[in-house]
């Protein structure tokens, strides 16, 4: 019995020993947390309730050079409600008001916001959603409500602020606008990124119930200060008419993508720049930039540039005579075909490049250069064709020339097939700054996009006219081919956009593509500047894998688009010299004569405007007396007041574009 005694005592001891360690050990952990790390864990604690988050600033606008907006920064507004922070007599007091004014303002009846109000207050729910996405001026409106007008502690207004990025254009020039967020950093919206996007805001929040936080007060503890705006060297009125101009062209032919840039030639100015893609269901956006990043063989408006290298190097005279023989000569059993069948007999090399005979500008090259092909190539390097342009929009493609240096790549077919543009890769943007340079008496200019970089109104930065070569060749040859370019409008491969009236150069391209498979597609461009003896203005058009069974030749797909934009842009300025309306009527195209027999037609009853294009519309009723409200772009589609009824100055007339 004694043992069982002194081990029950021992085992007590032992227990009692275990809990005064256990206790001794809480002991110091309470005294650790309170004195030595209390500091830490109040920080914690207070992470866990109070947080500071951040607040995006608006991003600064895009704008065109005559200021229309490209993309802006708008902000919204999404708000919610504490229904258990407003004591009862400030809600029974305000709670028939603000169901009133949410009914004016969102219109279901003010029972069902009562009934939702109180249920929230009833199941305790401090996060109440009200509405999403408001603009500035509603968020002010919702503000004075009763009870909300008590602010965010009496009245459990909550207010949540972002921003949106919107076009006002719409798909216009949208890739070159481009975008920068998850999709990563596009165009003049990416590759400005660091203007734009400004610098972020704090607002101090508290952690309320199901993990939402709630704003500790109505004003920010950092306020956000905006992004710079950026305007652009794109000039809205030629835009809309490259834009439609290209569309009209794709949509006829139904081709797979296309791309038009308009170029100011003496500054290098981007005016317009249009890239369209074809979807599964047959219509036509913005996919991709194709002037930028697209590189590919150019057929054809590369003869300009082995013409050149020939004339520098004394090799080549425009006059001396060319035997096209029967249109097809080969070089190891591969043939280079001429497009008219029986060629063109014996003709100027100048005439070669007027009607681009294959095979006689391949003999101008191989029986001048076919001994030593670098030097033909060193030409092209001269010109710098070989070399991107360097500029600001990223994913500019790279040029592509073979060197005989290259033994892998370099053929015996090497030669005579970059003569007329085949093994060669460059974008179409490249061999634009090229012919923009010959319009340009050989001043090579970058390409730009921005003018000015401005925050708050004033200029913080501006971009001057860049200069990539002063000269690439000699004033000789720049004359020489300005005629030949000109030629080609007037009697050779583009003869079908010509005008005794309104002056044009520049060269046409048909180049195959999928040569090697069963289903041989095609690429046709045209390149050039207007007027042709005082260039203002270059453009190129390209227009890839056109329906083969409606057309494929450089001047029926993509000069008439060229011609389109010429003409319009000239239209709208026109020159005394270079156009009299009165006497050949033939410069207006049918969209114009259309606008002015409307303007000649108008009287006292509203006009058809329908199938006329927007701006031509909007500018005609306008001048009319009408408030015009224009939705959509393009031609219009319909208009809300019916042709014929009489005009009432100051009626509002509704215009839907297709």
């Amino acid at each position: 019995m004694a043992t069982d005694k002194k081990q029950i005592l021992n085992r007590l001891y032992i227990l009692t020993g275990i809990l005064f360690l256990f206790a001794a050990a809480i002991t110091y952990k309470l005294v650790e947390i309170e004195f030595v790390e209390g500091d830490i864990y109040r920080v914690k604690a207070e992470e866990g309730t109070v947080k500071t988050f951040e607040i995006a600033a608006n991003r600064g606008s895009v704008y065109t050079a005559d200021g229309s907006l490209l993309a802006t920064s708008v902000s919204r507004f999404d708000i919610r409600m504490d229904a258990v922070t407003i004591s009862d007599t400030d809600f029974e007091t305000g709670i028939k008001g603000l169901s009133n004014s949410m009914s004016e303002m969102f219109g279901k009846n003010p029972g069902y916001y009562e009934r939702k109000i109180r249920k929230a207050r009833a199941n305790k729910n401090r996060y109440l959603f009200i509405v999403r996405n408001l603009s500035y001026s509603e968020y002010q409106r919702i503000k004075t409500f009763p009870i909300f007008n008590l602010g965010t502690y009496r009245g459990g207004f909550i207010v949540e602020q972002r921003t949106v990025r919107e076009h006002p254009i719409g798909k216009m020039a949208e890739r070159a606008v481009g975008y920068d967020d998850y999709r990563g950093r596009v165009g003049i919206e990416g590759s400005f990124y660091e203007y734009l996007r400004g610098k972020k805001g704090k607002r101090l929040k508290q952690k309320i119930a199901k993990g939402q936080w709630k704003p500790l007060n109505d004003n920010n503890e950092i306020e956000p200060i905006d992004g710079k705006d950026i305007i652009t060297t794109i000039d809205l009125q030629i835009q809309d008419v490259a834009h439609h101009a290209l569309l009209g062209q794709l949509e006829k032919f139904e081709a797979d993508h296309g791309s038009v840039v308009v170029m100011e030639t003496k500054t290098g100015e981007i005016k317009a720049i249009s890239n369209l893609g074809r979807t599964s269901k047959g219509t036509y956006f913005e996919q991709r930039n194709y002037a930028v990043y697209e590189s590919h063989e150019p057929g054809s408006t590369f003869k300009l540039m082995g013409m050149i290298v020939g004339l520098e190097d004394k090799v080549i005279d425009t006059g001396q005579v060319v035997d096209t023989e029967k249109g097809v000569i080969r070089f190891h059993g591969k043939p280079v075909r001429d497009s008219r069948h029986g060629g063109y007999g014996e003709i100027s090399a100048a005439r070669v490049f007027e009607v681009s005979s294959n095979v006689g500008i391949v003999k101008l090259i191989d029986e001048n250069y076919g001994e030593n092909p670098q030097k033909f190539v060193d030409g092209l390097k001269r010109l710098g064709v070989n070399q991107k342009l360097g500029l600001p929009i990223k994913g500019e493609g790279e040029p592509k020339i073979p060197n005989p240096k290259d033994k892998k790549t370099w053929n015996g077919l090497s030669l005579p097939w970059m003569a007329y543009g085949y093994g060669v890769s460059i974008t179409p943007l490249q061999t634009l700054t090229f012919y923009n340079a010959i319009a340009n008496n050989g001043e090579m200019v970058k390409p730009s996009f921005v003018r000015e970089i401005r925050a708050q109104g004033h200029v913080v930065s501006s971009y001057e006219k860049e200069v990539i070569h002063p000269q690439i060749c000699s004033q000789e040859t720049i004359d020489q081919v300005k005629v030949m370019m000109e030629n080609v409008v007037r009697r050779g491969t583009a003869d079908n956009i010509y005008d005794p009236n309104f002056s044009m150069a520049g060269k046409t391209g048909t180049c195959q593509t999928d040569y090697w498979t069963d289903n041989t597609q095609y690429v046709s461009s045209f390149v050039g500047y207007f007027p042709a003896d005082q260039p203002k203005y270059s453009c190129i058009v390209v227009i890839h894998k056109p329906n083969k069974k409606l057309g494929y030749y450089g001047n029926i797909v993509a000069a008439p688009v060229f011609e389109r934009i010429a003409r319009k842009i000239y239209t709208e300025t026109p020159q005394v010299e270079e156009l009299d309306f009165n006497t050949d009527p033939k410069l207006v195209d049918k969209e114009y004569n259309d606008y002015f027999e409307k303007i000649n037609a108008a009287s006292s009853t509203v006009p058809d405007v329908r199938n006329m294009a927007g701006m031509d519309a909007v500018a005609l009723l306008e001048n009319m007396g009408f408030h015009v409200v224009a939705t959509g772009i393009g031609k219009v589609k319909s208009q809300s007041v019916k042709a014929g009824t009489e005009i009432k100055k100051g009626e509002t007339i509704k215009l839907e574009m297709s």
